[in-house]
C-alpha cells in the first residue's frame, strides 16, 4: 500500500539520516521526519512522497524514546543550526558513529573496521566562530540562523551552541543599529547594509575579533560602534569591517578595513601561537581540535626523519604540530590571507623546517609530483567536497608510504579513500571519529592509509590516469552525485539537463550539452521551480556556489 500526503500513520523510528533526521518504515517506504529519535513512537503526518522515499513530521509522540530530552534552546528544529537537541549527547555519539561506519560501508566497500568516536567534555557554547546573518522587522534588527534549506532567518537571540560573549556582542551591534537606523542588507530586495555579524574568539588568550560583513564601503556611525564595542568588552582586541558587494550567498568579500585594534586574532593551539585573519581557516571547537590533531599525530608516528606534506593547510595549524616531529613539512592553501598567517605562525614559533605554498591544493600537488618530491607521510584535510581530481591524481604519483586523511564529511572520506585503495595498494589502517560540532549532525573522521603488500613482497604497479574513472573527482560533484543528493533530500529525481542548466545559471562550467537537440526550433524542457531549488541545494551543498 503506497502513502498518503497528509494522511497520519503510526510508526517507530529505528535510525538516522545523514542529517540527522529519524528514519521509519511505513507500508515499506522509508520516511524522513526532522526532531524524532530511535525508538519514538509517533503518529507521523506525510507531508511530501516520492517514488523512493516520504517526508513527514511529527503529529504526536505515542511513547517517547528512552534517548528523548528536552532541548535547552526553543529555536530547536527550527533553525537550521542544531539537529540533536532533543536527544541525549550517548545517542547523538552512536548516530555520528554509525553514519561514519555506513559511508565507509556502502560508499567505500570498507567492511569490519574497529571505529570508535571519540566525545566533547563541554557540548555548549563551545564554538569560538560565530555567523549570525543580520535581519529585520519594522525598523528593528536582529540576528538569528537560516531556516533548514532556504535563507529565511529564523530570529534567536541566544545560540547554546557559540560563546556567550558572542550573542552579547551581536545584542549589542543590533542596539547600535537600531539607535543610528543603520539598515539590515535584504537579499531579496538587495538593499540595506549590515549582512553578517562575525565574531571569532581566541580559548586560551581570550583575545575577541568582531567583523562586521556589510554590502557597502560607506560604515555610517563607524566611531559609536567602536566606542560602545571597547566599552562593553573589553576583551575585544580587533574591529574590522568587510565588504561584500556580491549578491549570491559567500558570506565574506574581498575586502576587509580594519577600524581599531590588530586586523587579526591570536591564539594558542596545540602548543603553537597563531595569527587569524577572518578569512583564515582555524576549526571552531578547540578542546576537540586538539584531539583531533593529536590522533592525525599518532597516526603519522613521525621520527623525526621524514618528509611531509600538508595540503589544505589553512593557517598551518597541522602543519605546524607536525612540523616538530618531522625532517620538513610543506603546507598548500589557496587562500592567500591563510598562507600569509601561515608563514607567520611559522616565524612567531621560530619553526623553520616549513615551507608554505598559495595555490589550489591538487595543481600544487602535482607540480610537486612533477619535480619528484617524495613525501614519507601526506596529510590532507579537505572542504567537504573532498580530494579534487589533481590531489588524487598527484597522491597517486607521489605515492607516500602514509596518508592520514582529516575529513568533515564522510561519504567523500569514502569515496576518496575507495579510490586511493583500489588504485595504489594502500589499506585503511585506523580510523576515528571525533566529535567537533555537538548537537549538530556534523562530524569530523581522521584515518590512516598506509601502503599495504602483495604476497609480502613490494610490487611496482605501472597505471595510467586516463584509464582510470576519475568521474568522482569532478569540480564539486559529477552530476550522479547530484542526482543522488536530490532524490535523498527531496524525494525528486532531476534530470542531467535539468542540472546543465542551473549550474549554466550559476555560471558553472557544464562541460557538455546533455540532451539538447539537434533541431534549431526545438523546445527544451525548463526546470521547474521545486526542482531548480533542489538543484541549488546540491549545488551549495558540494560548495560549487
Amino acid at each position: 500500500m503506497s502513502l498518503q500526503k497528509n494522511k497520519t500513520y503510526r510508526t517507530e523510528f529505528t535510525g538516522y539520516t545523514t542529517e540527522g533526521a529519524a528514519v521509519a518504515k511505513i507500508n515499506g517506504m522509508t520516511v524522513f521526519v526532522s526532531g524524532g529519535a530511535v525508538g519514538d513512537q509517533c503518529d507521523v503526518k506525510i507531508i511530501k512522497v516520492g517514488k523512493k522515499l516520504a517526508f513527514g513530521k511529527i503529529e504526536k509522540i505515542i511513547i517517547p524514546s528512552k534517548h528523548r530530552i528536552k532541548p535547552v534552546c526553543i529555536h530547536a528544529g527550527k533553525c537550521g543550526g542544531c539537529s540533536y537537541q532533543h536527544i541525549t549527547y550517548k545517542e547523538e555519539l552512536n548516530a555520528k558513529k554509525q553514519k561514519v561506519t555506513d559511508a565507509l560501508s556502502r560508499i567505500g566497500g570498507f567492511k569490519n573496521l574497529d571505529i570508535n568516536i571519540t566525545g566533547a567534555d563541554e557540548i555548549m557554547h563551545y564554538r569560538n566562530k560565530a555567523q549570525f546573518p543580520v535581519g529585520e522587522q519594522d525598523g528593528v534588527p536582529y540576528t538569528g540562523f537560516y531556516r533548514p534549506r532556504s535563507h529565511d532567518i529564523v530570529r534567536a537571540d541566544k545560540c547554546f551552541i557559540v560563546k556567550e560573549i558572542a550573542n552579547d556582542i551581536a545584542k549589542c551591534i543590533c542596539a547600535w543599529m537600531e539607535e543610528f537606523k543603520i539598515p539590515a542588507y535584504d537579499e531579496n530586495k538587495k538593499t540595506g547594509l549590515i549582512r553578517h555579524i562575525y565574531v571569532r574568539t581566541g580559548e586560551v588568550s581570550k583575545e575577541v575579533q568582531v567583523c562586521l560583513i556589510t554590502a557597502k564601503s560607506k560604515l555610517p556611525n563607524k566611531d559609536e560602534l567602536i566606542d560602545t564595542l571597547k566599552k562593553s568588552f573589553e576583551q575585544i582586541t580587533s574591529i574590522v569591517q568587510n565588504i561584500n558587494k556580491r549578491t549570491d550567498n559567500v558570506i565574506l568579500g574581498d575586502k576587509t578595513v580594519t577600524l581599531w585594534g590588530d586586523d587579526y586574532l591570536q591564539d594558542t593551539l596545540c602548543s603553537n601561537v597563531f595569527k587569524l585573519s577572518p578569512y583564515a581557516f582555524y576549526q571552531v571547537n578547540h578542546a576537540q581540535t586538539e584531539k583531533l590533531y593529536d590522533f592525525a599525530l599518532q597516526y603519522a608516528a613521525l621520527t623525526g626523519k621524514e618528509n611531509v606534506i600538508d595540503l589544505y593547510c589553512g593557517a598551518g595549524t597541522i602543519t605546524l604540530a607536525l612540523a616538530a616531529y618531522a625532517k620538513n613539512v610543506i603546507g598548500v592553501e589557496i587562500v592567500p590571507e591563510a598562507i600569509e598567517n601561515a608563514k607567520e605562525n611559522a616565524r612567531i614559533n621560530g619553526v623553520e623546517n616549513t615551507e608554505f605554498i598559495c595555490a589550489d591544493a591538487g595543481q600544487a600537488a602535482l607540480m610537486l609530483a612533477q619535480r619528484g618530491t617524495k613525501p614519507d607521510v601526506l596529510t590532507v584535510d579537505p572542504p567537504r567536497k573532498g580530494l579534487s581530481t589533481e590531489a588524487i591524481e598527484a597522491i597517486l604519483q607521489m605515492s607516500p608510504e602514509k596518508i592520514v586523511y582529516v575529513s568533515c564529511d564522510p561519504a567523500t572520506l569514502a569515496r576518496d579513500c575507495k579510490f586511493l585503495c583500489d588504485n595504489n595498494n594502500y589499506e585503511i589502517e585506523k580510523v576515528m571519529a571525533v566529535d567537533l560540532f555537538p548537537r549538530t549532525y556534523h562530524v569530523e573522521t581522521v584515518v590512516l592509509l598506509s601502503k599495504g603488500e602483495i604476497d609480502s613482497k613490494k610490487v611496482r604497479v605501472e597505471f595510467s590516469l586516463e584509464d582510470m574513472d576519475m568521474s568522482g573527482f569532478q569540480k564539486g560533484a559529477t552530476y550522479e552525485q547530484i542526482k543522488a543528493y536530490v532524490l535523498e533530500h527531496s524525494g525528486l529525481k532531476v534530470s542531467s539537463l535539468y542540472i546543465s542548466q542551473i549550474k549554466r545559471k550559476c555560471g558553472l562550467n557544464v562541460g557538455q550539452n546533455y540532451n539538447l537537440s539537434k533541431k534549431e526550433d526545438a523546445k527544451v524542457p525548463q526546470c521547474p521551480p521545486e526542482k531548480e531549488a533542489a538543484i541549488m541545494e546540491a549545488l551549495k551543498h558540494f560548495q560549487m556556489t
